[in-house]
C-alpha cells in the first residue's frame, strides 16, 4: 500500500489540473444564439453557414409573412409573403453576429431586390430579421460595411422578426443528402443535384464577380 501513498500526491495534481482544463473550456463557451437571414435557396445558405466554425446548426425555412405553417409550395408561389431563409444558432463564445452578418452580405448579391440568382420572386428575395436593439446595430453595422467595400447600393431590408417555421424536412441538409431523386440530369443523390443546381444557377459566378477574394463561400 506504500507505492499508492507515495503517488497520491501526483494524482491529485494531475486531477487538479484536469479540473482547472475543463473549468478553462467551459469558461470559454458561449451562449447558443441565432440570427435569421434570408439569401435566396435556402438549401445554398445553410450549406455555406453550417461550415463556418463556431456555427452549430443551420435550419431551412420560411418567415417574413402571414400565412401560419406554410408549404414550400405556398411560399414559392409567391402568395404567403414568406422569405425562404435560414436560422443560424451559433456558439457565442467562438463566432459573434457582427461576423455572420459579414459573411452573409458577401454571399449573396445585396443589390438584388427581385430575387437571387435564377431564382425570382419575392420568396427568394433577400433580408435580415432582427429580434432586437443589438441585433439591428449590427446588421445595419454589417449592411453599411458592406455597401462601402462594394462601392454599390445594397437593398437587403433589416426587417423585424416574425415567427420562423422549419421547412419541410426533405429540404433539411439537402446539400449533402445521399437519397435519389429526378432531375433534367436524371436520377442522381440530392448532394449531386444541389452541386448541379448552384452551378446551374449561377451563383458562385455572381458572387465571385461581386466580391472577388472576399466572397467566402465559393466553391460548396
Amino acid at each position: 500500500m506504500r507505492p499508492l501513498r507515495r503517488n497520491h500526491p501526483v494524482i491529485l495534481s494531475l486531477a487538479i489540473i484536469a479540473g482547472l482544463f475543463l473549468q478553462s473550456k467551459t469558461a470559454h463557451a458561449g451562449e447558443t444564439r441565432d440570427i435569421i437571414v434570408a439569401g435566396g435557396c435556402f438549401w445554398c445558405v445553410e450549406a455555406d453557414f453550417e461550415r463556418v466554425r463556431g456555427v452549430k446548426e443551420a435550419v431551412s425555412g420560411y418567415t417574413g409573412g402571414t400565412v401560419a405553417n406554410p408549404t414550400y409550395k405556398q411560399v414559392t408561389g409567391g402568395n404567403t409573403g414568406h422569405y425562404e431563409a435560414v436560422k443560424i444558432s451559433y456558439d457565442s463564445g467562438i463566432i459573434d453576429r457582427n461576423r455572420l452578418y459579414d459573411l452573409f452580405f458577401r454571399s449573396i448579391d445585396p443589390t438584388d431586390a427581385g430575387g437571387q440568382f435564377c431564382d425570382r420572386g419575392q420568396s427568394y428575395a433577400t433580408a435580415i430579421f432582427v429580434s432586437n436593439s443589438a441585433e439591428r446595430a449590427a446588421a445595419e453595422k454589417a449592411k453599411a460595411s458592406a455597401q462601402s467595400a462594394l462601392g454599390r447600393q445594397i437593398v437587403t431590408p433589416i426587417l423585424d422578426a416574425k415567427t420562423f417555421y422549419d421547412a419541410e424536412d426533405y429540404h433539411q441538409d439537402y446539400y449533402k443528402g445521399t437519397k435519389r431523386v429526378l432531375t433534367r440530369y436524371g436520377v442522381i443523390p440530392q448532394k449531386d443535384a444541389y452541386k448541379r443546381y448552384r452551378k446551374g444557377c449561377g451563383r458562385d459566378a455572381r458572387i465571385k464577380d461581386l466580391w472577388g477574394n472576399d466572397a467566402p463561400f465559393i466553391g460548396n
